[in-house]
Parts: C-alpha cells; sequence; structure tokens
C-alpha cells in the first residue's frame, strides 16, 4: 500500500495544532483552490471523534465526492480519518503531534490503495502520488500560516 509521510514544526503549541487540523472551516479555506467543501455530517468548527464528513471538490478535472470518518482521536496526540466512501479503495490519514522545544512537530501518514490493479499502481507511480502530496503539503502550509501568525482566533474563537 502507497504511504505519504510528511513532517513538519509548526511554532506552536500541540493543543492548538491540533485544533487547527480538525476545523472544518480551515479545511475548506485550505482547499479554496480546489472548491472543496463539506456537504454532509459535520459541516462546521471541529471533528470529534466517531464523525462523519461528505466533501465534495474538484480534483483531477472531474467532480467528486467522498466520505470519511473520525476512527481514532486522542486530544493533543493524534486522529485518524478513513474513507468510507470514494474514489480509492483506501484511504486512511493519521496525524500526529508532538509537543518539542518552541513548538509541535506534526507528522501527517496518508495511506491509500487505487481500484483498477496493475493499471491503479502505474497511475500512482506516473502523478497520483505527487498530486496527493501537493495537496497535502497545501493543507500543512495553511495550518502552519494560522497556527504561527494568530489568523487561528477567527476560526476557533467564534
Amino acid at each position: 500500500m502507497p504511504r505519504i509521510h510528511l513532517t513538519t514544526f509548526i511554532a506552536a503549541p500541540a493543543p492548538l495544532v491540533f485544533d487547527l487540523s480538525r476545523s472544518v472551516d480551515l479545511h475548506k479555506v485550505s482547499m479554496e483552490p480546489f472548491r472543496e467543501e463539506a456537504v454532509a455530517g459535520t459541516r462546521f468548527g471541529l471533528m470529534q471523534a466517531q464523525d462523519t464528513i461528505t466533501y465534495k471538490a474538484r480534483h483531477l478535472l472531474r467532480n467528486r465526492v467522498w466520505r470519511m470518518k473520525i476512527t481514532e482521536m486522542s486530544r493533543p496526540g493524534h486522529f485518524t480519518g478513513e474513507q468510507v466512501q470514494g474514489a480509492l479503495r483506501e484511504l486512511r490519514h493519521a496525524h500526529y503531534f508532538k509537543p518539542c522545544d518552541n513548538g509541535t512537530i506534526m507528522i501527517d501518514l496518508v495511506d491509500y490503495r487505487l481500484p483498477y490493479g496493475w493499471l491503479g499502481r502505474l497511475l500512482d507511480t506516473l502523478f497520483l502520488r505527487r498530486y496527493l502530496a501537493r495537496i497535502l503539503e497545501l493543507r500543512i502550509r495553511t495550518i502552519k500560516e494560522f497556527a504561527e501568525s494568530g489568523r487561528w482566533r477567527s476560526l476557533l474563537q467564534q
């Protein structure tokens, strides 16, 4: 199963980075280039354990809809979301938050499996892995920017 592993230092406390990472509102901000939005389930605020959320977005020249479920959560250490419906055969995104001097180490592990057998593996090798990593990097940059700049107040203190 392919895995994307990204590690990021964020100069903010782990509980704040944890909350920003599970903010549906910040997710929408970070995914504006793809017109991604929550259309069912938890649509605003902070995701909680066992919440489901259905997203709609434009990816790879097509409108797509998929549903995720928060299957594990332990504030402020980690949470995991898993696809329960969507175009991929499997998708599991684990988020880890490790306090360190002057901030937090955020670790994103995304495990996924495409349908279509050998053709899916070829598509993954040719472009999908890089595409998914770029989306994840955009999301991480947004979380980092909000956490370090103080812009988080507009999202979490409503």
